[in-house]
């Protein structure tokens, strides 16, 4: 489908096919048309790379909400709203046994029943997988349902380049390759995921440039705790700018967590030793690191043998193999990097941000569920319960008979101007690096921020043509900018 083809007017428009927009698709009545953009295929997003799984409560006998909602609260420094912490343990659930309607595939015993792991931060075992690709087969699985509904028009390779508030709606401004749509909505659901290209070494995907946020932010609405980064303790320690995750199910599993002396270390900073929340162990290995004088961190998982972990993590065997390692005799070289963004577009807990009409869900928005940090497997919950949560509400509007968008007359917007300078990306995230990694570095902040609003002013106020590297470079000075804006003291 050419942009010309897209109609002028919807009535939402959900920015990003993660897993908090298609399941929020698929939560709205077939009458009222949609339009999904994705700004590269429409598989490719931070929620199709999560391994570890889902966590819910199923089995009431042996678990509980109570103790989920404790353990929550117990890895997010008790900075979580209760009460957006209780709707997501209490409702999550309805929402997964949901996907297996849609055809999503959890591993199951010989008795058909489902096989529940432990993660890090847990007091149960409670997370639902399909093997380590569970992100990748929940989002195959509701592609493939959204696909079918005639009311949704999907545009892939589609970028959101500015959005403005009009009367009674929103004006987006689209682009692929050189081609321009201007679209309008009564209602956006900004679903667009992480931050992680922010910085130098992430888990995240090419996309996740923080361009919801930065939407967001330029319409007036409240950001909060952007500064809540997480950075996972076992990405693979390699030269890659984009780092293959081990999963928090790798230890939750029996891994071991050694230094560069091949010697366990977690008990020397946490009780919980490997299954410590993850910022407990990622800033355990950086401390350890300034012990020793070392980055180089393995993971050993070789005790439990090759059949149990092919079958098990057939994805990270893979992948480790694919990097000269072989996981059921080779120790596995780790070291954090950024992960996930606990902060973003302020809601409630219907979705709704602080302006009318402006919905968020999934990883660019803070819901306050996760606090200073997430619970491992919790983001997916998130996104299924709040991308429903943005349906239900917006559905609600609709029929109450809300006026549609006004849509003005339209002027032809000049998107010329000078190529955006070389190494302006390289040189934010170096900053982010240096000043915000693990452990911050007070001094690198003040003067990164220094450096960030210089570069933001000048992406700002220049007269730059409008491509896909211009945009992605507004959403990371602007993201790195309110970073560090926050924690500037």
């Amino acid at each position: 489908m050419n942009l010309s083809e897209l109609k002028k007017h919807y009535s939402v428009v959900i920015v990003g096919s993660g897993l908090a927009g298609l399941y929020g698709v698929l939560n709205f009545p077939e009458d009222i048309d949609i339009l999904m953009l994705s700004k590269k295929e429409r598989h490719q997003s931070n929620s199709s790379l999560a391994q570890g799984g889902i966590a819910c409560v199923l089995d009431l006998e042996n678990d509980s909400y109570d103790l989920h909602i404790e353990d929550t609260l117990v890895a997010g420094g008790r900075a979580n709203d209760i009460e957006a912490v209780t709707q997501l343990i209490e409702e999550g659930p309805a929402d997964v046994l949901k996907t297996i309607e849609y055809g999503v595939e959890y591993d199951r015993d010989e008795n058909g029943e489902l096989i529940k792991t432990l993660e890090g931060g847990h007091c149960r075992r409670r997370i639902l997988h399909h093997k380590d690709t569970s992100g990748k087969e929940m989002v195959d699985k509701l592609v493939l349902a959204v696909e079918k509904l005639p009311n949704v028009t999907l545009s892939d390779e589609t970028m959101v380049t500015s959005m403005s508030r009009i009367k009674n709606g929103f004006k987006v401004e689209v682009m692929r390759g050189n081609e321009y749509k201007t679209v309008y909505a009564d209602y956006v659901l900004l679903a667009s995921g992480g931050i992680g290209r922010v910085y130098k070494y992430t888990t995240n995907p090419s996309v996740a440039t923080g361009d919801g946020i930065r939407l967001a932010y330029e319409m007036g609405a409240s950001i909060k705790n952007l500064s809540y980064v997480q950075f996972h303790p076992t990405a693979f320690n390699g030269a890659n700018r984009e780092q293959f995750l081990i999963s928090e199910a790798v230890r939750g599993e029996g891994a071991y967590l050694l230094n560069c002396n091949k010697e366990r270390f977690m008990d020397r900073y946490d009780s919980r030793l490997e299954l410590a929340p993850r910022d407990v162990v990622s800033r355990s290995v950086i401390m350890e690191s300034r012990r020793l004088g070392s980055n180089n961190f393995y993971l050993d998982i070789r005790y439990k043998g090759e059949e149990y972990l092919k079958n098990r993590f057939p994805g990270i065997y893979a992948g480790c193999l694919s990097q000269g390692v072989d996981i059921s005799k080779d120790l596995i070289p780790v070291f954090p990097c950024q992960h996930y963004l606990m902060g973003g577009i302020e809601v409630d807990l219907n979705a709704r941000t602080t302006l009318p009409r402006l919905y968020a869900a999934g990883e660019c928005a803070c819901t306050g569920v996760h606090g200073r940090n997430r619970l491992a497997s919790n983001s997916l919950l998130e996104a299924l319960v709040f991308g429903r949560k943005a349906a239900e509400d917006i559905t609600r509007c609709i029929r109450a008979g809300f006026y549609k968008v006004t849509i003005p007359e339209e002027k032809e917007a000049d998107r010329t101007g000078a190529p955006l300078p070389k190494g302006t990306r390289t040189e934010i995230r170096d900053i982010m690096q240096r000043a915000y990694f693990v452990i911050p570095d007070e001094g690198a902040i003040h003067q990164g921020k220094k450096r960030i609003e210089n570069i933001l002013n000048r992406l700002k106020n220049g007269k730059f043509a409008v491509t896909a590297d211009y945009c992605e470079a507004l959403s990371l000075a602007t993201i790195a900018y309110i970073i560090l804006q926050e924690v500037d003291k």
